[in-house]
């Protein structure tokens, strides 16, 4: 009994002492796909739709409901009425996680329709459930040394359709900053089951290097390829032209990109995982810099 006694005691202290905090939560991917699944269920969620906007109130709620300080920064773009979604935890210096929850009205790039809106499984709903599950279980350590914005964009994928531009969400966003981010890492189309993730041309060199030697750290290197491969418009583009250090984790190899098929069941819960392993790693260890400060 005593010995029992002894052990309760230790563990106590060593849970609440000197920050030796004990973990609550870590990432997990089929708490993600989930996320993945609930947005499908609201249907094609292009930017100025009915699902688009219960899409942004889902998001919000569960931000909320998970201890984040949440926005909703709404501006009208072509006649539409969007809105990001914008959560902030922690003091310091500023850290943005960004990926876009709107999908692409058409399927341009579907073999045998192309008139229907796609569902954006991957391309919109990956990246969401990503920064949603994220959102759960970064350690309180994190915030007491960064502030850190996981940012939902609105209104990336409508680019080239009606005179749209692209990513213009995240230009929006981008524009109204009054503070300047170390920088933003954009996670976008990252479930598919055959995962393979490369260096994008335009993205910040060190950055990348910093997310693929955390993925290398742990055991990711054949889905983290140090190679580069393709060069992309995506929310990364509007922080680089306003001289923000900026990279983008997506894999562009998806094949039901922008057609009909990208649905729930393309999506891997182990491919969402290592994602959430990687950026959970990155903002509690090696938040900051150049340096891996």
């Amino acid at each position: 009994m005593k010995k029992r006694l002894l052990l309760f005691i230790l563990f106590t202290l060593l849970s609440i002492g000197n920050g030796c905090q004990v973990r609550s939560a870590h990432f997990e991917g089929q708490r993600a796909l989930k996320h993945v699944q609930a947005l499908c269920e609201l249907g094609p969620r292009p930017a100025g739709q009915e699902a688009n906007r219960k899409a942004a109130e889902y998001i919000g709620n569960t931000l909320q409901r998970y201890g984040w300080s949440v926005e909703k920064q709404s501006f009208i773009y072509s006649r539409e009425a969007l809105q990001n979604v914008i959560a902030k935890r922690g003091k310091g210096p500023l850290v943005v996680i960004g990926t876009h929850f709107d999908t692409r009205p058409i399927a341009d790039r579907d073999p045998t329709d192309r008139s229907r809106p796609i569902l954006g499984a991957n391309d919109g709903g990956s990246g969401t459930a990503v920064l949603l599950e994220l959102a759960r279980v970064l350690d309180e350590s994190v915030f007491q040394n960064i502030e850190v914005w996981l940012v939902f964009f609105d209104g990336e994928d409508r680019g080239d359709l009606g005179g749209w531009a692209w990513c213009v969400g995240s230009q929006h966003f981008v524009a109204s900053l009054r503070r300047r981010p170390e920088y933003a890492l954009i996670v976008d189309m990252v479930g598919d089951q055959d995962q393979r993730i490369y260096y994008e041309w335009s993205s910040t060199l060190w950055l990348q290097e910093k997310v693929w030697r955390i993925a290398n750290e742990l055991g990711y290197s054949k889905h983290f390829i140090p190679r580069y491969r393709y060069r992309i418009i995506d929310d990364h583009t509007s922080f680089l032209t306003m001289g923000i250090p900026a990279a983008v984790i997506i894999d562009f190899d998806y094949p039901y990109w922008h057609t009909l098929q990208d649905t729930p069941d393309k999506i891997s819960p182990q491919s969402l995982q290592r994602i959430g392993d990687v950026l959970e790693y990155l903002l509690e260890k090696e938040p900051l810099g150049a340096s891996g400060n």
